[in-house]
């Protein structure tokens, strides 16, 4: 067995491999740059080496960088984690040529799976089911729009070294082709150092799923099951779970061992993804083959109890595989939520930042629930721009699925989060939403039921009822502290009442609070049912635990005046509580309105404006291409809302723009 790992990654990966290389009783190396000096993995390995600036390719896609470090440190191996050099199969032929095991399969599969064109084509020949397309190189946009109109509308343009959702774009018509094709290939240039191009045709309605596979150098090859990805926005996983609520055996079986056919082909060794797209037939179309670990491996080892990265470690030692597929069984339901530093409410535009509190929940691991929290952060800790704006990976276990369902929910709402914008209130949206809940979903599912981007979640009108509870019973507390205070005025003792009116989003709930042992008794006026609450909560906590009629539910609470700011199942809520008169005298209060901002364009992220697509004077169209915004690796394109004329542009390319920056004005 190895003596010395080297991590030749960051983040959360980094973290998630030295847990099991230390379990292992095997030394661990991090890699760093100056954006990463205090970063959660460096702290966690036994070693650190820097490797240059924060742009990734002076330093983590530098592999000259990262073999200096290798010899400096005399790690034995090297495990690539996902991105950067993962699929490089230049820095796999560097490290053999080192003497140094690469924790992933050989760089002939590499080669073989790592480009699209060349796979779809082995895939084909190794009688795995594949989506009509065009695998030549494209010369240029006139070029892609005549291959596009030749497959037929709609067609999905694609990066051939690309991956995580970099250098993707569907195109709809010949205008939507020619700026995809453009902007797949500027991502792909950016982010892979490989600008080829291919089209195929989008399969509409598709769900994702994609089979886990595990084969040895001594011609053994197995699949641990699927996992459905389906919910994706820009083509980027957001929630994956294992098993698959669509799929059936017989499905399983055949896709699981055209995968194994596949990882034969070319001589797979270590742990690899087949990704599929599905339609609603159970029809099943080879996408690509990662010839890595992916970034939803989690719930694959929740399900199977195989240690994926323990698998990859022992394989590049040369051990044979101690699992045959009989072996592989499927035990209980696993999701994974991936919080990321984007902004729900603004269309998911990432955000970067201080984290000034990042509190997740705790992990648990017990016969009937299980949660598992992934991360390369900490409190205090930074979100830089030059990485991805991942946050961690939350998973959640159960042996159903309305069981891991329930356990994410809780999990969700226990998660804190604060200093940068984050996505935990759509995430919660989605394990309430219907179609989730009953798995009828598709890789359309964001879009479709979000087509005018996340606005929040309207809770129900028990939850309504649940918090206006809630809050009541907090403000009681707060309230009977204050009559605590000493040195108050002699003849001047101030008494806490039983009726309030909470106020929520314009609803009135008249309540009245008793109080209890345990808590509070809830009783309404409005007739709903009374509701008993249990909890250890003081003023201050910001996360308050409440038994719910014996129901174990979690709010994050902030105060603000006469109230809380309560977010609890995605909805983010300002609560009032007034006692009766005041209610009557909050009601004649003016409403403050927000500035109007509609004759500007706002930046809605902090990024680079690489071009701008329009000049003072022009008049432009609703649709139209004004400008393009480069932020987390990611090209970003802002389109006029509505006709009008530009009177003003207040930015030039290559100027830095923080959020709400004014861009542009019109009349």
């Amino acid at each position: 067995m190895f003596k010395k790992l080297l991590i030749a990654n960051r983040g959360e990966i980094a973290c998630r491999i030295i847990k099991t290389a230390r379990k292992m009783g095997i030394a661990t190396v991090a890699i760093y740059s100056d954006a990463d000096r205090n970063a959660l993995h460096v702290q966690m390995a036994d070693e650190a080496v820097r490797i240059g600036p924060p742009p990734a390719g002076q330093s983590y896609i530098d592999m000259e960088r990262v073999m200096e470090a290798i010899r400096l440190t005399g790690a034995d191996a090297v495990h690539p984690g996902y991105g950067f050099l993962s699929e490089n199969p230049r820095f796999a032929e560097l490290l053999e040529a080192e003497g140094v095991a690469f924790v992933g399969p050989p760089a002939s599969a590499i080669v073989a799976m790592g480009d699209k064109i060349t796979s779809k084509r082995l895939a084909q020949e190794a009688g795995v089911s594949t989506v009509p397309g065009y695998m030549g190189l494209i010369a240029d946009a006139d070029e892609a729009v005549k291959i596009s109109r030749e497959i037929g509308y709609p067609v999905m343009i694609k990066a051939s070294a690309g991956g995580g959702g970099k250098g993707m774009r569907i195109a709809w018509n010949d205008q939507e082709a020619r700026e995809g094709f453009q902007a797949s290939k500027n991502e792909a240039a950016s982010s892979f150092g490989d600008d080829r191009i291919f089209i195929e045709k989008f399969v509409t309605q598709p769900r994702h799923i994609e089979i886990q596979v595990l084969a040895d150098t001594h011609g053994n090859c197995i699949y641990l099951n699927e996992r459905e990805c389906s919910i994706q926005r820009r083509n980027q996983k957001v929630i994956e779970e294992a098993p698959s609520p669509f799929l059936d055996p017989e499905t399983r079986e055949a896709m699981g061992e055209q995968s194994v056919a596949l990882a034969n082909a070319v001589g797979y060794a270590s742990a690899g993804t087949v990704e599929f797209i599905v339609d609603g037939d159970r029809n099943f179309y080879f996408l690509e083959m990662n010839t890595r670990l992916q970034v939803e491996h989690p719930v694959t080892e929740l399900i199977t109890g195989v240690d994926l990265v323990e698998q990859m470690i022992r394989v590049a030692a040369g051990e044979r595989l101690a699992l045959r597929q009989q072996d592989v069984r499927i035990n209980g339901w696993a999701i994974e939520s991936r919080l990321y530093a984007e902004d729900p409410y603004r269309n998911f535009l990432p955000s970067i930042g201080r984290l000034s509190t990042y509190r997740p929940p705790a992990e648990i691991r017990t016969p009937e629930h299980i949660v598992r929290n992934d991360t390369g952060v900490y409190e205090g800790g930074e979100i830089s721009m030059y990485y991805d704006p991942m946050i961690a990976k939350l998973c959640t276990w159960g042996p159903d699925r309305p069981t891991a369902l329930e356990n994410m929910r809780n999990a969700l709402d226990s998660f804190e989060v604060e200093g940068i914008a984050h996505n935990i209130p759509f995430l919660s949206a989605v394990m309430d939403h219907r179609r989730f809940i009953d798995g009828k979903i598709t890789t359309a599912f964001i879009a479709e039921e979000f087509p005018e981007g996340f606005q929040g979640v309207a809770l129900s009108d028990h939850h309504m009822h649940v918090v206006a509870a809630v809050a009541s019973a907090m403000y009681r507390v707060y309230e009977v502290r204050r009559t605590r205070i000493s040195g108050t005025m002699d003849n001047h003792k101030r008494r806490v009442g039983k009726e309030w009116v909470v106020s929520i989003d314009g609803r009135e709930f008249p309540v009245i609070v008793e109080a209890t042992r345990a808590g509070a008794i809830v009783r309404f006026g409005d007739g709903a049912a009374s509701v008993h609450l249990a909890s250890t909560w003081t003023p201050g906590d910001s996360m308050a635990h409440v038994q719910v009629d014996g129901e174990m539910l979690s709010f994050k609470v902030g105060k603000i005046t006469s109230g809380y700011r309560i977010r609890y199942r995605g909805a983010d809520l300002k609560v009032r509580i007034y006692l009766p008169r005041q209610a009557e005298l909050a009601r004649l209060m003016p409403k403050k309105l927000p500035p109007d901002t509609s004759k500007m364009l706002l930046c809605p992220m902090p990024g680079l404006l690489v071009k701008l697509a329009v000049g003072v004077g022009e008049v432009v169209e609703e649709g139209q291409a004004l400008c393009t915004i480069e932020a987390m690796k990611m090209e970003n394109i802002l389109r006029a809302e509505r006709h009008a004329t530009v009177t003003k542009i207040n930015a030039v390319p290559g100027d830095g723009l923080a959020v709400d920056e004014v861009i542009m004005e019109f009349e």
